[in-house]
């Protein structure tokens, strides 16, 4: 009997859909998911199926490689959760170097990331005895001792929260060495709980949200006061007042108020520090339109201005380069980003398209469900763009034919240089019945 005969066939790889796909290296495939959906549920996929998927092509990929990922979405992508799973679950296969205690010094950029790290650790490692965190891993243990040494008062305070895992917790567990006398006194606050309460937005609105009031033009005046105290003392961040443009607007705020914040959401300094994700512009966008204020446009304009700004990271191409950019507006589109957003994967997708097309020069865009329909739009108005594009929902069906694209530029007889599809990545042809009943003998029963 023989054994080693030549396969012709490859083993054939569907997508979600049930279409022929390529098939992606264990790299190619952790990375995917790792950048592109994070551990929400979608269509395709529940959050802790995808975990599970994660945990598995980690022990397929090099430690390194790992490791790398792992630092590159949080301090580029500026992800937060999914650095961490992907650290703690590269302890579990890696030992006898200091890969993961250098990985969680990468990773961890924010004080409540080490409450964090370490609440996956136990719940990934399955601890349900008393000391849930005994016997931690030396090389976490080593990498978040070095990450206490990154915060001061302020920062600890804003996220000493009462939680499964407290920073108090952390400090008894990894045993940090301050850096100097300071750094130690800011310790001993932690272990004795008396870090300074932090003066954040949260905090005075949270004081003045208990505070009884004569009537209502007394709390609409007290609210207001503290809005433009918030604003002038430089103490409201960057996503705080994108998240509060309406309760500031809402609150008749003076007009240098309005001018600072105008200044400060388009400065294109503030813009790159602030880190935001494009979405988070288009939710300030969306959340203003129905406000009635006079200082709308000027705040609308610098919205567009930023999303500007975060743009130029993207190259784009020049006029010699012909592009061809396709928006997936399928039902699977029509999903939140996360349970509590209002922002939808389709906002996403129109969003990351009309970013690209303002950075080219020799562009076609569209949008593609059952058809594929050519949708010309400035490149200015960035986030009015998106807007336009949105009420067209529907127009195109709710397909994901994104085959359709190329068949449109082969039917023309049309050269594309780059042909970028912004979509979830699960493409088929819902049109096969169509193309079967041209086949001679192929007959449809119904």
């Amino acid at each position: 009997m023989k054994f080693n005969f030549l396969k012709k066939e490859k083993n054939t790889v569907f997508n979600y859909e049930g279409a022929k796909a390529f098939s992606m290296t264990p790299a190619e495939e952790l990375y995917s998911a790792v950048v592109t959906t994070g551990l929400s549920n979608t269509s395709y996929e529940k959050g802790n199926d995808r975990w599970k998927r994660i945990q598995s092509l980690i022990k397929k990929n090099d430690p390194e490689f790992v490791a790398q990922l792992a630092v590159y979405a949080r301090k580029d992508m500026y992800l937060r959760s999914i650095p961490l799973v992907l650290t703690a679950e590269l302890a579990k296969q890696t030992s006898g170097t200091d890969l993961v205690s250098r990985t969680v010094e990468g990773i961890v950029q924010r004080a409540d990331e080490i409450t964090e790290l370490l609440a996956y650790y136990q719940t990934a490692n399955e601890r349900t005895e008393t000391k849930k965190l005994n016997k931690l891993s030396k090389q976490i243990q080593k990498g978040l001792a070095k990450s206490f040494n990154k915060f001061d008062e302020y920062q600890f305070a804003k996220y000493n929260r009462k939680a499964e895992v407290t920073l108090k917790d952390a400090l008894f567990l990894v045993h940090p060495k301050a850096k100097d006398e300071n750094q130690q006194a800011i310790f001993n606050k932690i272990v004795r709980d008396t870090l300074e309460t932090p003066y954040t937005w949260e905090v005075e609105l949270s004081v003045l949200g208990q505070t009884k009031f004569a009537d209502e033009a007394e709390k609409k005046m007290a609210f207001k006061t503290k809005w433009e105290e918030l604003i002038f003392s430089n103490k409201l961040g960057y996503m705080a007042t994108l998240r509060n443009l309406r309760n500031i607007l809402e609150s008749g705020v003076s007009s240098d108020a309005i001018y600072k914040i105008s200044t400060y959401l388009s400065n294109e300094k503030a813009v790159i520090n602030s880190k935001q994700l494009p979405f988070r512009f288009l939710a300030a966008y969306r959340e203003l339109k129905t406000i009635d204020s006079p200082y709308l446009s000027s705040i609308l304009e610098a919205l567009e201005d930023a999303v500007m700004v975060s743009a130029k990271n993207i190259k784009g191409f020049g006029f010699d380069t012909s592009v061809i950019i396709a928006a997936d507006i399928s039902g699977s589109m029509q999903q939140p980003v996360s349970p509590k957003s209002k922002v939808l994967l389709y906002d996403i997708g129109l969003l990351m398209s009309m970013i690209l097309q303002s950075q080219c020069k020799n562009v076609i865009t569209g949008m593609f469900g059952d058809l594929w329909k050519r949708v010309p739009m400035p490149k200015s108005g960035i986030l009015r763009n998106v807007n336009e594009w949105y009420k067209r929902e529907g127009e195109v069906g709710y397909s994901t034919n994104g085959y359709l694209v190329i068949e449109d530029l082969i039917s023309r007889k049309e050269k594309a240089d780059k042909v970028m599809l912004f979509t979830d990545t699960q493409l088929w042809n819902s049109n096969w019945t169509k193309i079967l009943l041209k086949i001679p003998g192929i007959v449809i029963k119904k």
